[in-house]
């Protein structure tokens, strides 16, 4: 159950989140008074959040796509914006197919992916997801549990498409892969939540930020069927070379951007004639 406090302890949690600038100090407060349980807890949970270590990641989870997903410290938080890739590749998917998601972090594409296809009552995919951090891949592993369980979901450690069987060869719909894409040089003035207590490997995409893209736009053709799609996350000074990835092997690129989310995704469809 929450945490209960009287006025005054209330209001001296506000108080402590809003001096150590949590825009939303109230909001906090309660998710904090969730979590915690106790006051012991609650405490400790505070003193984490003004040292600056993400509310995500205090409280043990965060929220994508209508889920609440489990997150370690540790683990790269799943982003809202990320929620539009989710969405695109959704509108791809039918029954029986099979989708993997290379770099999955904590699962929140093929978490958004498989309940989007329970709420349609459509049957279910086939997922593999990938991450070569071991943290990464306990989470991945609790918040795809049930689709695991039922034997739909497989979760590999490794880098990048190495883990994959290769059975999958020319089976694969749908593609995702949600790279990390910040030039090396940029680390530096990311927010200090993210330099801190993100892996680095989830953050740093190379000198122009694009060496993870273009690794698994190598990759992509031989996993996907004819017809099938990988999908990237990106920024928007990114497109040009990213689309020219896609071209140098083979993939036909359409750039798909989003006022509401706020950020781009480029799809690359392998060609039903692929040679």
């Amino acid at each position: 159950m929450p945490l209960e406090l009287d006025d005054a302890e209330w209001e001296g949690v506000v108080g402590t989140l809003r001096a150590a600038g949590c825009v939303f100090a109230e909001d906090e407060a309660k998710l904090l008074c969730e979590a915690a349980g106790e006051r012991a807890a609650l405490d400790s949970m505070v003193a984490s959040r003004v040292a600056g270590e993400p509310l995500e990641l205090v409280v043990g989870w965060a929220e994508f796509s209508r889920l609440r997903l489990v997150v370690e410290p540790g683990v790269f938080v799943p982003r809202w914006r990320t929620g539009f890739l989710a969405h695109l590749a959704s509108g791809f998917l039918a029954a029986g197919e099979v989708v993997v998601d290379l770099c999955c972090g904590a699962g929140p594409i093929g978490a958004a992916l498989l309940d989007e296809m329970r709420r349609r009552g459509d049957g279910d995919i086939e997922l593999h997801a990938v991450d070569v951090d071991e943290v990464a891949v306990r989470c991945a592993r609790k918040n795809l549990a049930t689709a695991i369980e039922a034997g739909n979901a497989f979760v590999y450690r490794g880098d990048l498409d190495a883990p994959l069987p290769s059975k999958l060869a020319g089976q694969v719909s749908i593609l995702t892969a949600n790279v990390p894409y910040v030039p090396s040089s940029e680390i530096p003035l990311l927010p200090s939540e993210a330099r801190e207590y993100e892996p680095l490997a989830a953050l740093d995409g190379g000198p122009d930020g694009l060496d993870l893209l273009r690794r698994v736009a190598h990759a992509a053709p031989h996993w996907l069927r004819p017809d099938g799609r990988l999908l990237i996350e990106i920024s928007d000074r990114q497109k040009d070379a990213a689309v020219a990835a896609f071209q140098a092997v083979g993939l036909e690129p359409d750039v798909r951007e989003s006022d509401d989310f706020e950020t781009t995704v480029l799809i690359g469809r392998q060609p039903r004639s692929c040679g």
